[in-house]
């Protein structure tokens, strides 16, 4: 992975997991904790789905797709 694209990462990966301390209620830990252990993130760490360039927000609706159904549709 190149620096580009685990900068990319870094950036979603930090709003995600700020919608989830607000969206939920949860502190910094637990969101962390929740979006490190869902497909989402494994997903979006996969430089081959491209998932990086899209927005974070767009990356929150996946991943609360995930929560509400258990699986990413």
């Amino acid at each position: 992975m190149n620096k580009k694209t685990h900068y990319l990462i870094e950036g979603i990966t930090k709003d995600v997991v700020i919608y989830l301390m607000e969206d939920n209620d949860m502190g910094m830990s637990e969101a962390i904790t929740l979006f490190h252990n869902s497909e989402t993130f494994e997903k979006l760490t996969t430089e081959t789905t491209g998932l990086y360039i899209e927005s974070s927000a767009y990356v929150y609706e996946i991943l609360k797709s995930e929560i509400k159904m258990g699986k990413i549709k």
